[in-house]
Order: structure tokens, then sequence, then C-alpha cells
């Protein structure tokens, strides 16, 4: 059984070297686990969708919940899913900072996207959005 989960953290740190971290290490350890998604960040928050199998996506989640590299972490949607919408990234990335604020104002109330104040239904919109507009980057 397939599941996507989307939640919301704050980074720690949020130094580039700390993000190409988290890439790194989910681009090496997201494949033996069969999980595929994309990690949104900027002005210090992460915004992320996993996909995979149900335990595989419930274990990652608590170790999430777990990581020093975050906190005040929220799940912000959890569902079955028939189909992977991210299925071409082992962790693709998106940085919010250099987004087009016409996408963002789409889904927001400011220029600044803030996951923490939007439903997670808003949220993955932007992220679809995002995959349209070639905005997410990454290998597979």
């Amino acid at each position: 059984m397939l599941v996507r989960l989307l939640y919301v953290s704050r980074a720690v740190d949020p130094s580039p070297a700390a993000i190409e971290a988290i890439l790194a290490q989910s681009r090496q350890h997201n494949p033996a686990t069969g999980i595929t998604g994309v990690l949104c960040y900027g002005g210090g928050i992460f915004l992320q969708a996993i996909e995979g199998g149900r335990a595989a996506v419930s274990d990652l989640y608590g170790h999430i919940q777990r990581d020093a590299r975050h906190k005040e972490v929220e799940l912000l949607s959890f569902e079955e899913i028939s189909e992977r919408r991210f299925g071409g990234w082992t962790m693709g990335q998106v940085n919010l900072a250099k987004l087009n604020h016409s996408i963002v104002l789409k889904y927001s109330e400011r220029p600044e996207f803030d996951p923490y104040a939007a439903s997670g239904k808003v949220s993955f919109a932007l992220l679809e959005e995002l995959m349209a507009t070639a905005s997410v980057i990454g290998r597979a």
C-alpha cells in the first residue's frame, strides 16, 4: 500500500551545508526503503512530501520527529495513494526563497509561504504547481 505524508518543520540550522547534508542522506537511504519525495526549504522552514509503503513512510516520519536538525515538526497530511506524484526523485528539492512570488501568492496570504498557516491540501497544491512549473530539481 502506497501512502503520502506531508509535514512542516523548522530548521535548527538553515545553512546551505545543513540542507545539503539532509538531501544527501535522503538520497543515500531512500532508494533501499522505496521512499520518494520532495523537500522545500526557505526562511528556516522545511516542507516535505514523502511517498512509499506505509511502514517505510511511518518509520521515516518517526525518525524526522526525533532528528535534532528539525524542530516544531507538524503533520499536515497523511493519505493512502494509488500512485506516486514524486516518483522521479529519491528526494527532489525546491528553494522557496527563489520562487516567483506570483506562484506563492496563489496559495498564500503574503509572498512568503507559511505552511504552518496553510492547510495540508493547500501546501500539496503548491508542491504540484512547483512540479508543473519545473521548479523541483534533484536526482533520481
